[in-house]
């Protein structure tokens, strides 16, 4: 049966098979534009991001060998295409590498950076439409900018959703001087997916050695920011945001109990919240790269199937190469709850309408 990306026009999303099995939608993948790189490249922006900032001499080596190695993967349609048939993906979610939020730049500059890494992956999207939705990037240093962005890039653009970084500047995503609130509401009223992707943890001077930015950091990186979401009441005034954590959600998603203890013990956990944390952290949606099948049942069987999503972080070698294999060979999750993993879910949040036929795959 054929399918298509065009933009939903309401109603349900309907179950589409492939080939016999369900479709595969890649939630968590990167799309890095030379362009706009080029254009900041002689300030340095390594120095803002914390992945390279706390990192020794042999990582930020083997960091930039990697870049070389995969630009193609990183910045080619044509090479990302045989790339997802080999993998088995039929369509990716596309979203800027991490790095190109830009958020050090001064508001106004950040505001054309973000339109430009924007207008690319829509243009990708348009060309490929059987292969790609789009999630862009908003300048979240002016909140403002941000929303103008987010308009600009669901109304007229037509992308999904945007990525986010955990961190602005050093600051919480909830910290009062950044004023995102106004973010989270137009957010919440699109009815657009957040995906929310660090750079490595903001305060990693301990983290210097073995890749630990990257390897702890990360996942510290959005459990922090999650639980500020939490604790700070975003996910209550805003229930119906749809935020993805990617690395299956972080520390967080596995470590959930102490949080709802700490509620219940302590008046200054409850300064905001008023519900126990965990009916916040139900809320948000995590991929699958747990590269440990256990953890993988352990998630769907704590959050449910329909808060588990695909996802590669393709083309980073901390990414997972053989998703469908692994969410495939993984017991104790159903066939049925494996098709809304593979792509159901995501379907559903990026709203794919597969009822519209005008474009199909070409295999």
């Amino acid at each position: 049966m054929m399918y298509s990306c065009a933009p939903a026009s309401g109603g349900s999303v309907k179950t589409v098979k492939r080939k016999g099995k369900s479709l595969r939608i890649d939630i968590h993948c990167h799309y890095a534009n030379p362009d706009v790189a080029a254009k900041v490249a002689d300030r340095n922006p390594a120095q803002y991001e914390p992945s390279v900032k706390f990192a020794n001499a042999l990582t930020r080596e083997t960091n930039v060998k990697q870049m070389r190695d995969r630009a193609a993967k990183l910045s080619s349609i044509e090479v990302r295409l045989k790339d997802m048939d080999k993998m088995g993906i039929d369509i990716q979610a596309v979203s800027p590498a991490p790095q190109q939020t830009y958020y050090w730049t001064e508001p106004g500059e950040g505001a054309q950076l973000a339109r430009q890494v924007n207008e690319r992956i829509a243009e990708i999207v348009a060309k490929w439409p059987e292969r790609f939705v789009g999630l862009g990037t908003v300048p979240l240093q002016d909140p403002d900018l941000a929303v103008s962005e987010l308009n600009h890039a669901v109304k007229t653009l037509g992308l999904r959703g945007v990525e986010i970084n955990p961190s602005v500047n050093g600051m919480d995503l909830t910290d009062k001087r950044l004023m995102l609130e106004k973010f989270f509401a137009r957010a919440e009223e699109l009815d657009i997916v957040i995906f929310m992707h660090p750079i490595g943890f903001t305060q990693g001077e301990r983290l210097l050695d073995h890749y630990f930015n990257n390897v702890i950091g990360n996942p510290l990186e959005t459990t922090v920011a999650a639980s500020h979401l939490i604790f700070d009441g975003v996910m209550e005034r805003h229930p119906k945001l749809k935020i993805v954590l990617p690395h299956a959600g972080g520390y967080l998603a596995h470590y959930w109990a102490r949080m709802d203890h700490a509620w219940r013990a302590r008046p200054d956990c409850r300064t905001v919240l008023k519900k126990k944390p965990t009916e916040s952290l139900e809320k948000f949606y995590f991929d699958t790269i747990t590269f440990d099948r256990t953890m993988l049942r352990q998630m769907v069987q704590r959050y449910g199937a329909d808060h588990v999503l695909l996802g590669t972080d393709y083309p980073y070698d901390m990414g997972m190469e053989h998703p469908v294999d692994f969410i495939g060979g993984t017991p104790g999750i159903s066939a049925a709850d494996k098709g809304k993993i593979m792509g159901n879910n995501a379907a559903r949040l990026l709203k794919i309408d597969y009822n519209k036929d005008s474009r199909r795959r070409k295999t």
